[in-house]
């Protein structure tokens, strides 16, 4: 017997109430449990396009902090797997914080910690306003990799290993062709040219932007006004400074050394959109005795700015646990963030002999 009599008097009334609704009612409750299930603040991408490597289209995109994606469901159709995303949430994870792509135990000793971090589907805006779960772009050339690293390995076992080892490996090889395969032709056209560069092309978006384009980021990353204090950044977070310097951690304590600002600034801020640190120190500045009447967070906007700074402190805050020393982590940090905060620099520096 059903759980669920649907002839009760509750049932009967819902489905009356549903009746009565117009549809542009309807559409109004859907659009309210959309928005309750994605979060109402999605970042909109300022480019996007189809992108084309080999015989795989994908769409491509760019956040307005420069930041590239690859649409979720055209990376699967690329790589081979055509799982799409359920309920259009990006729940693709397993207990192990890896798609499901990269689930299998075959697959784990060749996935890295750079790789695990690039993994976190991020929810986003197209230009046109439709809702999509992206990854960072830099995945697609690592899940390649992984693939053709399990290629590799178990065409050595054919090769060398033992009869019930070559057996098994067989086997594993003919269960994964179709995705080693797609992910072979996948690199060959990325060999011809870095998939940031592709994106660029099939998105329209340059990196070299004008001071203009610059300046409509930095509206939309600071507020008019400041924002009310709230704590910003999870106890963790500096927990995990102490114990990458070796300092003694005292929970509770808010005396901190102001070297932690300094490590606020280049590992939190400085991954911003080129100006928008700039612009953050103009709009609050120190007082004589050296301080901020409030902190730099408080300046961003509560619709791209906080959202961009709470990814920020959660990537860097996961490159801290995964790394067992401070020399592991620059080392970390650097692999993830290098290229784009030396973009950063070089794009101030242009900035500042135009405005010469």
């Amino acid at each position: 017997m059903s759980k669920h009599n649907d002839s009760s008097p509750q049932s009967k009334g819902g489905t009356e109430r549903a009746r009565r609704l117009s549809s542009g009612e309807r559409r109004e409750i859907a659009q309210r449990g959309a928005d309750a299930r994605w979060g109402i603040d999605l970042l909109q991408a300022t480019h996007d396009g189809p992108l084309e490597i080999g015989d795989a289209l994908l769409m491509a995109a760019v956040l307005p902090s420069g930041k590239r994606l690859l649409a979720q469901g055209t990376l699967l159709r690329a790589i081979g797997r055509s799982r799409t995303p359920k309920a259009g949430t990006g729940g693709l994870s397993t207990g192990d914080d890896l798609p499901f792509f990269l689930s299998a135990d075959i697959l784990k000793q060749f996935i890295s910690d750079e790789l695990r971090l690039s993994t976190t589907p991020i929810l986003f805006k197209l230009k046109s306003g439709q809702r999509t779960v992206g990854y960072d772009a830099m995945l697609l050339p690592m899940v390649c990799e992984v693939y053709l690293k399990l290629r590799d390995d178990l065409n050595a076992k054919i090769a060398s290993g033992k009869r019930s080892e070559k057996k098994s490996a067989k086997s594993a090889l003919k269960r994964y062709e179709p995705i080693i395969d797609a992910c072979d032709r996948l690199t060959r056209g990325l060999a011809r040219r870095g998939i940031t560069a592709l994106v660029d092309d099939a998105t329209g978006y340059r990196a070299n932007q004008t001071k203009e384009d610059m300046l409509r980021v930095i509206a939309e990353y600071i507020s008019p006004t400041l924002l009310s204090w709230t704590r910003k950044f999870p106890p963790e977070f500096f927990e995990q400074i102490y114990r990458l310097h070796n300092w003694e951690y005292k929970p509770g304590s808010v005396r901190r050394p102001s070297y932690i600002g300094k490590l606020i600034n280049k590992y939190i801020y400085e991954p911003l959109p080129p100006g928008v640190l700039e612009e953050m120190k103009h709009k609050l500045p120190k007082n004589p005795s050296g301080n901020r009447r409030a902190k730099l967070w408080q300046t961003l906007s509560i619709d791209t700015g906080v959202p961009h700074l709470d990814r920020q402190i959660a990537d860097v805050l996961m490159i801290m646990r995964l790394s067992e020393d401070l020399k592991g982590f620059e080392h970390n940090f650097d692999k993830i963030y290098g290229k784009q905060l030396q973009l950063r620099l070089r794009f101030m520096n242009e900035i500042k002999a135009l405005s010469a």
